[in-house]
Parts: structure tokens; C-alpha cells; sequence
């Protein structure tokens, strides 16, 4: 699975590297080293234009944890974090993203953990590690998004419809597959516009653009267990453990 990672470009950044040619200034993310479920993360999408019938590229803040449009509460997407390729197609929470909403969701790198066993000096634990692209490139994770109608709100009110989001994973291989055996998908750079275009509902088609990040060229290294909590957060976090037993 993925189930934490780093985005810390800035929206001037990311508008440059996918071409996008505006985004809202006034919805602007902060860098985080601590990107958790729930948590607004970066995306970007196509949409069409419903007075002009064009098709823009955003650059939006999306909810991590896609909410199907049938789904009765928000709170279904803290368990939709992940969409496994294997199934995104067929599954009734995902299929219809699958088919026509279709974003890209920004990430220097994400976290995995390895369960240690335990030492004659040292408890079992869990040791995060940090695994990017060896080049330090932006990942283009492959992700999908839907829109959720809060009915429990009036409509035009604020909270009424929420964006949200989920990530598509596959088994792991490279530098991951040594830590956890899931791992996030990529798109790679040439097939951005062909995995964001809302018209394009080839379902054959879509998985072929689905890689492995950094086609493969990845690294991982062990870093501080205060990723542990989702409440740290900063540049400290990507530090090596100060100790063998992996203890920041």
C-alpha cells in the first residue's frame, strides 16, 4: 500500500513540470514531509469546460481518500486510501473513476515500514523508509478522483461537495519490493496527457500506462521513526535513526 508520502514543491513547481497554466493562488498547500490520509495533497487533473466544451489542465487540492458518490458518509474514504490495479477497473468504488476521472497526484517520495525483529538488546519494531526516484524527479503517481455530495448539508453551502482521492497500486518491486510488498504506480511524463484525458476510457489502454515509479529507479533508505506520528512533520523526518534499533 501507500500509505504516507512527501510533497513538498510548490504550486509554481508543479504548474511548470505538468504544464498546467493557472492555479488558484488562495488554495495553496503548505510543503509537508507528512502527507496522511485525509489530508488535502496536491493533484492534477483534466476537466472539461461545461461552456466552452474545452478541456483544461488543473492544479488542485484533492482529499486523500476517495468517497464514492453513493457512499453515506466522508468518513468511507479513510479506508479507500488505495485502489489495487488488479481490480480498479471492475470494483464499484473505482471503476467509474477509472473510466473518466483520472488525476496525478505530485510526491518526492513515499514511506514504507519493515517490521524488525527483536534482539537480545532491542524490542521488535517497525523501521519506516523513505523510497524515491535515485534522479530526485517528481513522482507522477497514478491516482483517481470522484465527487461526494454531503447530504447532510444544504446544497451551495460550505462542505456541501467534497473532491477526494485514492491512489492506484500494484506489487512492488526495485528498492520497495525489499521493504513492503505493495507499492504505488506512476505515469510516466509522455503519457500524462493520454492518463489525464477525460475522453479516453480504453480500459486495456490505461493499465499500459501504468509503471513503476521512476521506471523502476528507485531508492530507499531508513529514516526517523518520528514519521511514526502524523503530527511531526518537517525535513527532520527523511534523517537517518540515530541508532541501530532504528530510534530517531
Amino acid at each position: 500500500m501507500c500509505g504516507r508520502f512527501v510533497s513538498t514543491r510548490s504550486p509554481q513547481d508543479l504548474a511548470s513540470v505538468f504544464d498546467v497554466p493557472h492555479w488558484d493562488p488562495d488554495r495553496a498547500l503548505e510543503p509537508s514531509w507528512n502527507v496522511a490520509p485525509t489530508d488535502d495533497v496536491w493533484s492534477v487533473l483534466e476537466r472539461v469546460e461545461r461552456e466552452t466544451g474545452e478541456i483544461t489542465r488543473q492544479l488542485r487540492p484533492l482529499r486523500w481518500g476517495l468517497v464514492p458518490s453513493w457512499a453515506k458518509s466522508l468518513k468511507t474514504g479513510a479506508k479507500m486510501i488505495n485502489a489495487r490495479v488488479e481490480t480498479v477497473a471492475e470494483k464499484p468504488a473505482y471503476r467509474r473513476a477509472f473510466a473518466k476521472r483520472r488525476c496525478l497526484l505530485p510526491a518526492d517520495g513515499f514511506y514504507e515500514w519493515q517490521t524488525v525483529a527483536a534482539t537480545e538488546t532491542a524490542k521488535a519494531h517497525k523501521q519506516p523508509y523513505f523510497i524515491s526516484p535515485e534522479d530526485s524527479q517528481v513522482m507522477a503517481l497514478a491516482g483517481l478522483y470522484e465527487f461526494w455530495r454531503d447530504p447532510a448539508v444544504e446544497d451551495g453551502a460550505p462542505g456541501a461537495w467534497w473532491t477526494t482521492c485514492t491512489i492506484i497500486t500494484t506489487e512492488a518491486t526495485d528498492a520497495a519490493g525489499r521493504v513492503h510488498p505493495r507499492m504505488p504506480l506512476a505515469i510516466a511524463p509522455a503519457d500524462w496527457s493520454a492518463w489525464l484525458d477525460p475522453a479516453h476510457d480504453d480500459a486495456g489502454e490505461l493499465r499500459a500506462l501504468l509503471t513503476a515509479p521512476a521506471a523502476g529507479h528507485l531508492a530507499a533508505r531508513a529514516v526517523s521513526t518520528a514519521v511514526n506520528d502524523v503530527r511531526n512533520n518537517g525535513p527532520h523526518l527523511l534523517a537517518e535513526p540515530a541508532d541501530d534499533t532504528g530510534n530517531a
